[in-house]
């Protein structure tokens, strides 16, 4: 099986050699598209998609774009490019940043009990759909070590109590840099992050809140969902901030539920919504779709 995927991410890698992401945010002006374009044409690229989006325009908002092309050789031209772009960046006041798309990310998944959002990022991973490399599981508890064994993945069990926290953080923060990681996914990971953490990898950190944020935010959200009499249930996939259940959201879902339906048929219910939407979460920020600005995203779909 893991000879099949490899085989699969081998073929993205190929396809996607010379194929680059430009991600820009800037104070929205005239001349920014033409000025983006023509360079890119100086460069001899070829633009493959662009997707731009202002928000009030006649008021000077901002500007958010997300452009991919091919450069024919891009390994060698890749310094020179970014060297030659930061003019136009500076020009325009941009925060820019190219990502090559035949470089897949480094992708650790944390867990702890529950293994339904690990388990769709695994099946899209098979299937191809989810581009990148998992590296490695961590989790605080030890069940679920022999399912990640299975797809021959490190797994890593590092027990978290109240005692240990800032211990076991800097155990967790070691493997992370050891295994030169890009992006962190919390697959229904139970604890609650230090500041100290979240700092280490600002807007890399992707959790799966089992709720509609902003709506129940924190513990026990289909006990209170129940309690509450709602008639929709949701999950929301978001970057993890120091505010707990606060950061830029990615993507939410909802199902609608009624009288009928106890809590333990809301959370039955639940785990569809919830794997489905860190799923879509972790796909678009793995293909550079996802812009943050202040506390909001600009997701490119």
């Amino acid at each position: 099986m893991i000879e099949q995927i490899q085989r699969k991410l081998d073929l993205i890698r190929e396809k996607n050699k010379d194929r680059i992401r430009l991600l820009i945010s800037c104070p929205d002006q005239s001349g920014i598209v033409a000025s983006v374009t023509k360079f890119l044409h100086e460069h001899g690229a070829n633009i493959i998609q662009s997707d731009q989006y202002s928000t009030d325009p006649e008021n000077g908002g901002m500007f958010f774009m997300r452009i991919e092309f091919v450069l024919p050789n891009l390994a060698e031209r890749m310094q020179a490019l970014e060297e030659d772009f930061a003019r136009v960046g500076g020009r325009f006041r941009m925060e820019w940043k190219f990502s090559h798309a035949g470089r897949l990310k480094r992708m650790a998944i944390f867990v702890s009990r529950e293994d339904h959002c690990l388990m769709e990022l695994l099946w899209q991973w098979q299937a191809g759909v989810l581009p990148a490399d998992i590296v490695l599981v961590i989790s605080n508890h030890p069940d679920l070590g022999p399912v990640v064994e299975q797809w021959k993945i490190p797994f890593y069990h590092i027990p978290v109590t109240k005692e240990n926290k800032r211990e076991a953080e800097r155990e967790q923060l070691e493997l992370l840099m050891r295994y030169d990681i890009d992006v962190s996914v919390l697959a229904r990971y139970m604890q609650i992050l230090s500041p100290e953490f979240v700092a280490e990898q600002p807007n890399r950190i992707i959790n799966i809140h089992h709720s509609f944020l902003p709506a129940f935010v924190g513990a026990r959200p289909y006990e209170r969902a129940y309690e509450r009499g709602v008639k929709i249930i949701g999950a929301t996939s978001h970057y993890v901030t120091n505010d707990l259940d606060e950061g830029p959201i990615i993507e939410q879902d909802v199902l609608r539920v009624n009288h009928k339906h106890n809590v333990e048929a809301l959370k039955r219910m639940g785990r569809t919504v919830e794997r489905n939407v860190l799923a879509r979460a972790v796909i678009w920020h793995l293909e550079d779709r996802v812009i943050v600005h202040n506390n909001k995203t600009i997701v490119f779909e």
